[in-house]
């Protein structure tokens, strides 16, 4: 008995210790990023997608799971995946320093991977969701490693960015540590409402950040870019699940019409984006990281889904992203894009596939499509 209570009393303190670290940790730890404001409640009050404290979808959308939930979950998450990881690290296309050292005058896209890209358009340079750190988490420990070794252009070798663009602040979207090494190359953020608050947080003054709500547009030179729905959630810690906004962006120069889905589950928003801003000549649709067996979760898309999406926002040009970088979800690495081949050659839709770090020109697309992950 006695030896019982002595392993329930160090069972106990054992507990104590956890959650006092924990909690020290979600409270002083500058990767949760900010806590909103009383003037940013008000003015969050006059969006039509916020009430009693949160954000909400268009549609009705389960973002956490109930009690009854949990044997289905656990079942999913202890089902044994092949291939969850590639069988080495993947390829990249180093950009030489040279070419980006001059602004191209042609529409060009390099993908990071996942939903990192930078985009050259209308002479400027737009970084999205530019999540550059190697786990996608609040601490190394808690998150899967990148699939590749580098990136396509080391941090501290990006030029001078004219804009950031963020969708939403989960993590593998929105970097702390991306953040702070790329603050003062960059010239303006645009992000959904309340995002900013963690940029403040972060050294970001309030005068460079644009938040906007959904189908709110916003003038950058002669740029236009325009927050639209999505279908998902946001979120940093433990406590402020959908106390920031999340979208999809349109951007829009004078000659070019460009999407990013963001993250999102598939819905009626796609095509009412698309009937109101598309065709787009370009649209950047997520694909990957869904769960075939938790599909009453409508937050992110299965690669079916995508092509679908693609169509309903009238993409002439398809470019999958939130795949190839990161294992957050149970599914084979490469099953997205082997889904996503299959279905967009079903529905005609023409779909580019670049190495990490490929040069991608919007007017000429020749040679950016390789079934390159095959070999992994």
């Amino acid at each position: 008995m006695k030896l019982l209570k002595i392993i329930g009393i160090s069972f106990s303190v054992l507990v104590g210790l956890v959650v006092v670290i924990g909690g020290l940790f979600v409270n002083l730890s500058p990767q949760f990023g900010g806590t909103h404001s009383e003037n940013d409640i008000t003015r969050f009050n006059s969006s039509k997608n916020y009430k009693e404290g949160q954000f909400f979808n268009l549609e009705l959308t389960r973002t956490t799971p109930s009690f009854s939930d949990l044997p289905k979950l656990i079942k999913e998450m202890t089902r044994e995946v092949s291939n969850l990881i590639p069988s080495k690290k993947l390829p990249v296309q180093i950009v030489p320093e040279e070419e980006i050292e001059v602004l191209s005058k042609q529409t060009r896209v390099i993908w990071f991977g996942h939903s990192a890209f930078l985009l050259e358009i209308s002479g400027k340079r737009l970084l999205i969701d530019p999540m550059l750190s190697d786990v996608p988490a609040p601490h190394p420990l808690l998150g899967s490693e990148r699939f590749t070794k580098e990136l396509p252009i080391a941090i501290e070798d990006l030029p001078k960015i004219d804009a950031v663009i963020l969708s939403h602040d989960h993590y593998d979207h929105l970097d702390y540590e991306t953040i702070l090494k790329i603050k003062d190359k960059v010239g303006k953020y645009f992000t959904p409402l309340g995002v900013g608050t963690h940029l403040q947080e972060w050294g970001i003054a309030k005068e460079d950040i644009s938040e906007l709500d959904w189908w709110e547009e916003a003038q950058f030179d002669s740029l236009t870019f325009v927050a639209t729905p999505a279908r998902h959630f946001s979120g940093r810690g433990l406590s402020d699940s959908k106390k920031t906004l999340w979208a999809s962006w349109v951007i829009k120069s004078e000659n070019e019409n460009i999407y990013f889905s963001g993250d999102s589950g598939y819905g009626k928003h796609f095509k009412d984006i698309g009937d109101k801003y598309g065709p787009f000549d370009l649209a950047l649709m997520e694909c990957g990281q869904y769960n075939d067996s938790l599909t009453e979760f409508a937050i992110h898309m299965l690669p079916e889904e995508t092509a679908q999406a693609s169509l309903d926002v009238k993409a002439k040009v398809v470019l999958p992203v939130h795949w190839a970088s990161f294992s957050l979800n149970r599914h084979p690495w490469k099953d997205p894009i082997e889904r996503l081949v299959v279905k967009t050659n079903d529905m005609d839709l023409q779909l580019v596939t670049p190495i990490i770090g490929q040069v991608v020109e919007l007017n000429n697309l020749e040679n950016s499509s390789t079934a390159w992950w095959k070999d992994y």
